[in-house]
């Protein structure tokens, strides 16, 4: 059983910036997509980015793209969400997750993601 774990979240004044960090109790494998997603309070999960372990791609939410970025430690196992520009909407629960098995087409779509972690709380005040 893959156990995630995130990190790196807090409360940072609007314009700031955040690193958020997701280890695996085990190893991240070659076709795995590691993706974040976040939950606002009274909202749906919402896609955030995400990355495949191998190929290295990524993919942005619109409303992230430009101020966030995903990336791959290799030497450290982790996959980081380093998060500028912060803006009170921003505002949420941060999750990581992995599908083993990513298309192109899927990485957005949380179902697909068969792992989660705690998630941990990033807070933008204004």
């Amino acid at each position: 059983q893959v156990q995630l774990v995130e990190s790196g979240g807090g409360l940072v004044q609007a314009g700031g910036s955040l690193t958020l960090s997701c280890a695996s109790s085990g190893v991240f494998y070659a076709n795995d997509a590691i993706a974040w997603f976040r939950q606002a309070p009274g909202k749906e999960r919402e896609f955030v980015a995400a990355t495949r372990w191998r190929l290295g791609d990524k993919i942005y939410a619109d409303s992230v793209r430009g101020r966030f970025t995903i990336s791959r430690d290799v030497p450290k196992e982790t996959v980081n969400l380093q998060m500028n520009s912060l803006k009170a909407e921003d505002t949420a629960v941060y999750y990581c997750a992995v599908d083993p098995s990513p298309t192109p087409s899927t990485m957005k779509n949380s179902h697909n993601y068969d792992y989660w972690g705690q998630g941990t709380q990033v807070t933008i005040s204004s």
